[in-house]
C-alpha cells in the first residue's frame, strides 16, 4: 500500500480508527519504565501514542501518512501532551538503536521480503531490558474479512513471531480471537496474535 494511499484512507477531520487506545496495548503498558521512552510505529492518528504521552511516558508517533500525523499532532495538543512526530516510511527510515524503553506495534504488517528485517529494527530500537508489544492479524483472520490486509503472506501466526524475535525473551506470546471495537474499517470478530517480548 502506498503513502498515497493512507493520506487518502485518512482524510477527514474525523479520526478513521478512532481516538481510544488499542486494548492491549493499554493491559500491557505498565511493563514499559515508568516515565520511559515509548515509540508507537504505523502510528496513524496518533491513538497509540498520545494515550502513552497521557500516561507520562516521552511518546514518538512514526507513521507514513503525513495527514495522520497532523491528525496526532493536532490530538496531542487538543490534551494537553507533549507528542515527537516521524514521518517515514518504516521501510527506509534510518531506526534508532537502543533509544526506547518500549515499542508498540499495533496492526502493522510487512510483505515477507521485508518482515524480518523490520522486526529486527524495532528490536534493534530497544534499550536492553526494554519491551517490544504487537498485536497484529493472523492468517485466519482472511476468511474473517473484518479488517486487515486481505494478502495471506501479510498475515502472521505465532510460530512466525516466534522465529522473528527468538533473539528476545518472549513473556507473552498468544494466538487468539477477540472482538476489536468497530470503526471505519473494522468491527466484529478478529482473529489475533499477541506478542510481549523483552529485549535481553
Amino acid at each position: 500500500m502506498t503513502l498515497t494511499f493512507w493520506d487518502e484512507r485518512f482524510e477527514g477531520a474525523d479520526y478513521r480508527y478512532g481516538t481510544q487506545p488499542n486494548p492491549f496495548l493499554a493491559a500491557q503498558a505498565g511493563r514499559i519504565k515508568r516515565g520511559g521512552r515509548a515509540l508507537s510505529v504505523g502510528d496513524g492518528e496518533g491513538r497509540n501514542a498520545v494515550w502513552l504521552a497521557e500516561q507520562g511516558f516521552a511518546a514518538t508517533s512514526q507513521d507514513g501518512s503525513k495527514v495522520a500525523q497532523e491528525k496526532a499532532r493536532r490530538m496531542a495538543e487538543e490534551r494537553g501532551v507533549p507528542l515527537e512526530t516521524v514521518f517515514s516510511d518504516l521501510t527506509k527510515w534510518q531506526w534508532p538503536r537502543e533509544a526506547f524503553d518500549g515499542v508498540v506495534c499495533v496492526f502493522v504488517h510487512f510483505r515477507p521480503d521485508t518482515r524480518q528485517t523490520m522486526h529486527r529494527n524495532m528490536l534493534a530500537a530497544l534499550k536492553p531490558g526494554g519491551v517490544l508489544m504487537m498485536e497484529v492479524f493472523h492468517t485466519d483472520q482472511l476468511a474473517l474479512k473484518t479488517g486487515g490486509p486481505p494478502i495471506l503472506e501479510m498475515l502472521y501466526d505465532a510460530a512466525m513471531l516466534r522465529g522473528d524475535f527468538g533473539a528476545a525473551e518472549i513473556v507473552l506470546l498468544e494466538e487468539t480471537r477477540s472482538f476489536i471495537p468497530q470503526d471505519s474499517f473494522q468491527k466484529g470478530e478478529a482473529a489475533l496474535v499477541r506478542l510481549v517480548a523483552r529485549r535481553r
